[in-house]
């Protein structure tokens, strides 16, 4: 009995010892689809001529190699992957999406041109026209930048101040009832009228989209904290500013958080409309402009770098709450 409880003894790993990862079945299979939908692109015919196509099928390829070597080499160097791990099962759907994408475009024709185009052609778009979508996404970003933090500061100003002040709340208050519910875009010939240029009306919409929600979810953050706070710190000796600065605003953060992903949601939806009508570079320009000529490739590359801009922006602002509001993890839960 002593030697058996020695030899499971010796065989156990030792305490403290971290387990290797095992093999990633899902990542063999998602690379396998990624290399099976290269082939499916590069080595059947095409119903038409489509530039990039060979290109098109060795960056499919290139990442079904990487994921079949972080699925088998992986394990063997100790490494978990665990991001990757994560969106195993969005990575087995996307090339299957692909060679749907592919078969109904470039190779079947089922869906008519122009109006919708094959992969390939997105990524010519990227490849051939990146100086003129590369300044529009500059142009948006600036544009954006200026309106939002405009809007952001305006907002949390004016929902701390009426939060806080009565006389602030009563004049402030019927305003916000009248104007807020109006939609940004509503505004646009008093902007571009009021303005003097469409830049900075564009700016004014944008700061407009943004302040709305900004300033009502700080003003409920602020006058929803809970008044023992303020007892605990007049009894430590805590005057009128430290009250707002220290307790009122901190305590208010998530609320105000809230607010800002809302106005970076509606400030984005203003920006591609502000600059359709009245800016003469940025992403809504370029759909415009990409419409105008019929030139759909590019109407949906641009679509698709809006998406990737505004996620990038998003995940962000997760970044920047998360680490303002370390301190209040076990309070509120995200």
């Amino acid at each position: 009995m002593t030697d058996q409880l020695v030899k499971a003894a010796a065989a156990a790993p030792a305490r403290g010892a971290t387990a290797r990862p095992s093999l990633w079945i899902a990542g063999l299979a998602a690379g396998a689809a990624w290399l099976a939908a290269a082939a499916y692109a590069g080595l059947v015919p095409d119903a038409d001529d489509f530039a990039y196509t060979r290109e098109f099928a060795l960056g499919v390829a290139a990442i079904g190699g990487l994921l079949l070597a972080a699925s088998l080499a992986g394990p063997a160097a100790g490494l978990p992957f665990k991001s990757l791990r994560h969106w195993g099962p969005w990575l087995l759907l996307l090339p299957l999406g692909l060679i749907a994408w592919t078969a109904v475009t470039a190779k079947l024709e089922i869906l008519p041109r122009p109006f919708f185009v094959p992969p390939q052609a997105l990524l010519e778009v990227y490849l051939d026209d990146w100086p003129k979508l590369g300044l529009s996404v500059v142009h948006s970003l600036k544009l954006l930048a200026w309106g939002y933090v405009i809007g952001a500061t305006v907002g949390v100003t004016l929902g701390v101040s009426i939060g806080w002040w009565r006389i602030a709340g009563y004049w402030a208050h019927p305003l916000l009832r009248f104007i807020g519910p109006l939609p940004a875009t509503a505004w646009l010939p008093v902007a571009f009228f009021l303005f003097p240029s469409s830049w900075s009306a564009s700016v004014f919409l944008l700061a407009l989209a943004t302040g709305f929600p900004v300033t009502i979810l700080t003003w409920s953050g602020i006058a929803s904290v809970n008044k023992d706070y303020y007892d605990i710190a007049r009894t430590l000796g805590a005057n009128q500013r430290f009250l707002v600065l220290k307790v009122a605003i901190p305590a208010a953060l998530p609320h105000v958080f809230v607010g800002l992903f809302m106005g970076l949601g509606t400030s984005f939806a203003v920006l591609v409309v502000a600059e359709m009508l009245g800016v003469k570079a940025g992403l809504g320009w370029y759909l415009q402009w990409a419409q105008g000529w019929a030139a759909y490739a590019n109407m949906y590359a641009a679509l698709l770098v809006m998406a990737l801009m505004c996620s990038s922006l998003v995940t962000l602002l997760f970044k920047v709450r998360d680490h303002l509001l370390a301190w209040q993890k076990e309070l509120v839960r995200w």
